[in-house]
């Protein structure tokens, strides 16, 4: 790889090269990952019930992540005067899970193969949908691993049971999280307007362990009310749907609810998140970047996540 000097090697500008997440190195052997945190690739989106082109998101969050790889040793950040994700941390990208079309248990099956292979080499596995149902086989994969609470940041509740028979689509990844004996919890952030899960669906979630809250609640609360009411003691695992976002800034997604969040708004609570709680998985899911010309949904996806990875590394030193 070229040097990281503002002077030395090549200068190696985003719009330069391929468009790994992060421009960080690629690891195609998935039993050769030596790294602090992994990006895995789920560009599966045959769960939706709307609008397809999720499984575009991968590509589109990776080139948009190049907007803030220029490489320059970390990124500063003068509100927190901290370094974030400066060179300590051992980022990879490897690749994407193999998608088989049509095939939703083998496509889950392939994800969840991905996130087992960075949990066994003791890296931080970040995913990128892909439709909400990835996050299915990505809660799957934690069930030899310590026990788990869901901190959600979406627009809809996710918990329909079963619909003509679909267990497995993306209306569906909450009741199948909650199910899971190594799911201790769920908090559920932005949760608004009409949604795909009836009434009882909110009812079954709540008697299974679900803090629902809708984004005017949150703003009442505010970010240390929300915090607050994450139990203490608790491993958080982070999935983060865009329409949790207003669509005035993330329009590039298959079911756009108005009213949601800005992006500080989730920042704050994704810092607090991290300072707070060990996170030990994170991903991120309904980007369709063919309904945003601007790229806008892509970097704020982008955005998101590499502030949160370095939110987490901030708060938890590397260890060699």
């Amino acid at each position: 790889m070229s040097g990281h000097g503002y002077e030395t090697g090549r200068l190696n500008l985003p719009f330069t090269g391929i468009c790994t997440f992060g421009k960080r190195a690629y690891v195609e052997d998935w039993s050769a990952i030596n790294a602090d945190v992994a990006i895995l690739g789920a560009p599966y989106d045959m769960g939706t019930q709307f609008r397809a082109g999720a499984r575009f998101g991968p590509r589109g969050v990776r080139e948009a992540s190049t907007l803030f790889s220029f490489g320059h040793a970390g990124a500063y950040d003068h509100e927190d005067d901290a370094t974030y994700l400066g060179p300590e941390v051992r980022m990879v990208d490897i690749g994407d899970a193999d998608i088989v079309h049509t095939d939703t248990e083998k496509s889950h099956a392939n994800i969840e193969s991905g996130v087992r292979a960075i949990l066994k080499a003791g890296a931080l596995p970040v995913v990128i949908g892909g439709d909400h149902s990835v996050n299915i086989p990505c809660v799957r994969a934690f069930n030899d691993q310590a026990p788990i609470h869901i901190l959600q940041i979406d627009a809809h509740l996710d918990f329909v049971d079963e619909r003509h028979g679909v267990r497995h689509g993306h209306g569906n990844p909450m009741r199948r999280a909650a199910e899971q004996s190594h799911v201790t919890g769920l908090t559920q952030l932005g949760i608004r307007n009409v949604s795909s899960t009836a009434k009882e669906g909110y009812e079954a979630a709540r008697a299974m362990g679900a803090d629902i809250l809708s984004v005017r609640q949150i703003r009442k609360l505010g970010v240390d009310g929300v915090l607050a009411r994450i139990p203490m003691g608790v491993r958080l695992y982070i999935t983060i749907d865009i329409d949790g976002f207003c669509p005035s800034i993330a329009p590039g997604t298959g079911t756009p609810s108005h009213g949601g969040f800005l992006y500080y708004e989730v920042l704050e609570i994704l810092q607090g998140a991290a300072r707070n709680h060990e996170i030990a998985g994170i991903d991120l899911v309904e980007v369709a970047p063919d309904y945003d010309p601007t790229g806008s949904t892509s970097i704020l996806a982008a955005q998101v996540l590499l502030n949160l990875i370095g939110f987490v590394f901030h708060a938890r030193p590397v260890k060699r």
